[in-house]
Formats: structure tokens, sequence, C-alpha cells
């Protein structure tokens, strides 16, 4: 559970719920010309790739792509799709999947080096990494250095094979997928995209390591849609509460990595959803019973001090009455 502080927001007795989770969403959302200034950089990358001889297509992926960035942005991703008949060997165990890297950092340095790139200058450095190319468009000492993740590929069928560095062998994977199946479930209800990046930062204030992409493959497991957006989170935290403390490992959704995180803490993993899920059921109950200010005190015990409530402890509400019955799924759908 995240600490509580004093909020920002002052009049926090005036708000409803609905209100403040609109408040909260404007602080986790990254803000429009940074959002403008990220695809901006990617799309030099597009630009100056897409010109290339051998390669197919350039096809944005991450959460960018995908709607689901929360503030701040530090990177932005891409798969460059070679020609296989271009490059022949790729796609083979061995020193391929090492040449493809190699060949794309070259490329970053040629076309967009900061000193005597040929398409732009803004690339201070690329290393390449186990799958991609990190390209830093920053100071690479800065912690917070922009970079853009530039993953070479081929197309095999319905989906891509990447290069894997440490197991110097190409892997399946499907990042098109899961943008579509994140543009799907926010067509269905166009808070989907927004409320996964709520859930995102709950997960990063958290202090044990939660990657974001856990949370999203749970959210498109286990978030529903149809719903106003507290019951929604509030739901979301009793099912997935209930499937990572019933053992559900989050894999791949498109079934070819497996685990999205082998080095997570499951078990304390599961111990921060149910208090979250403890939260959301009492703020749910607290409204039923028109006691805003304690739905408000609740929800900002799962969200922490940006989240428009009273900070005051000794605020804290009674327990609700009766508790709201929990629903509970057993399958995951990924």
């Amino acid at each position: 559970m995240a600490p509580d502080a004093t909020t920002e927001v002052k009049d926090w007795g005036s708000m409803s719920v609905h209100e403040a989770f609109r408040t909260f969403q404007t602080k986790v959302n990254a803000d429009v010309e940074t959002v403008r200034e990220a695809r901006r950089r990617r799309d030099v990358f597009r630009a100056a790739f897409g010109n290339e001889a051998d390669v197919v297509e350039v096809v944005p992926s991450g959460s960018l792509a995908r709607g689901t960035q929360k503030d701040p942005i530090h990177d932005v991703d891409l798969v460059i799709v070679y020609d296989g008949a271009a490059h022949t060997e790729w796609g083979k165990a061995g020193e391929s999947a090492r040449d493809a890297l190699d060949h794309v950092r070259g490329r970053v340095n040629t076309l967009l080096g900061a000193t005597n790139g040929t398409h732009d200058q803004i690339v201070r450095l690329a290393r390449w990494r186990n799958h991609a190319v990190k390209c830093f468009l920053d100071d690479p000492e800065d912690p917070a250095a922009f970079t853009v993740d530039a993953m070479p590929a081929l197309r095999s069928g319905d989906h891509l094979l990447i290069p894997e560095a440490l197991s110097d062998t190409w892997i399946e994977c499907d990042p098109e997928s899961l943008i579509t199946a994140v543009a799907d479930r926010h067509a269905q209800w166009d808070k989907f995209a927004g409320t996964v990046r709520i859930l995102k930062r709950w997960a990063s204030d958290q202090d044990i390591k939660i990657k974001s992409l856990v949370m999203e493959v749970l959210a498109l497991e286990h978030l529903p849609t149809g719903l106003n957006q507290p019951a929604a989170v509030r739901q979301f935290f009793v099912a997935a509460a209930y499937a990572i403390d019933g053992h559900e490992v989050v894999t791949d959704p498109a079934g070819y990595c497996g685990p999205i995180q082998s080095d997570l803490d499951y078990v304390e993993f599961a111990e921060r959803l149910k208090g979250a899920r403890d939260h959301a059921n009492q703020a749910m109950q607290a409204s039923v019973n028109n006691d805003t200010d304690g739905a408000l005190w609740h929800w900002g015990q799962v969200f922490g001090p940006d989240f428009p409530h009273d900070p005051n402890p000794a605020s804290k509400p009674a327990p609700a009455v009766a508790p709201v019955p929990r629903q509970v799924k057993d399958t995951p759908q990924g």
C-alpha cells in the first residue's frame, strides 16, 4: 500500500468519488506535449529506417503504441522488420542474433548519430541489449535519459522472430496482438487505457518490483468493461488478488514468451493486491452508505497522496458495516 501524505488537493471534501478519480487520472497521465514529443522522436526513427532498402516496415510497439503509457515517459519502442531475403543468415541459432543487433546499431549511427547522422543528428549513444538497441537521445548518465529501443525482427507467419543475444538464438513473439487486444478493449470502454495507467501507477508505488506489463496483462484478464471507473478498479483488485493468491503466473498473452516477470515475488504481490482489494471494497461500501469522505479516504489508502482524500489518519472512518460480497473468477483469459 502506498504511504499516506498531505495531498495537494485542498478541497477534497467537496469532491465526489468520480471527480476524485478524474483528478487522479490527470496526475497519472503524461501531459499532451510530452506524449507528442515522445511520438515525434519515435517517428524520426520510423522515417529513417523506413527508407532502408532491406526494411519491410517499422512498427511502433510498447505502451506508447498501446496508449497505456503513464507519466513520466522515459522510452519508446519500435520494431524494425527486415526482409529475410536480404539477411538470409538471420533467424538461425548462432551469431546471427548478435549480428542483427550490430547491424541496427551501425545503421542508427549512420542515420541518426549525433555528430554525423545522414537523416538526423539525435542519438548520443547506441548500445545493444538482449533484444533491442537502446538509443540514448539524452545524456546517457542521466537516470531519466530518454531512449528509443529499436528491435530488429523477421516476419514468421502471423508473428515475429526477434534476436536474443544472451542465448544466441531467435525467439517468437507477437507484440502486435497485445496492441490489438488493448485497442479492442478500449473500444468497448473508453476508460480502459486510462485505467490501465492508474493500475500501473499503483504498481510503481509499491516497494517491490512489478513490471508495468504485468499490470497491463492482468488488466486485460481482470479489468471489466461496462462499469464506472471506481467499480471497475474495485473489481480488478478483487479478481486479480484472487488469481495471484491462487498461484496464477502472469504470462505472455500471445503464448510465446512465457512468464513476463520471472523474478516477481508473487507471495508479496498477492499481499499488496489483497490490501488494495480490502480498501477498495470498503471504499465502495462507504459510497453505498453515502459516506463520500470515507470512500475517498479508502481510495487514498490504495493510491496514495496524489489521490484526493483527507490525509489525517485521525479521520479514518470506521470499517464499513456490511462488506461487499467478493466477486471472483478462477480462469485467466490471457
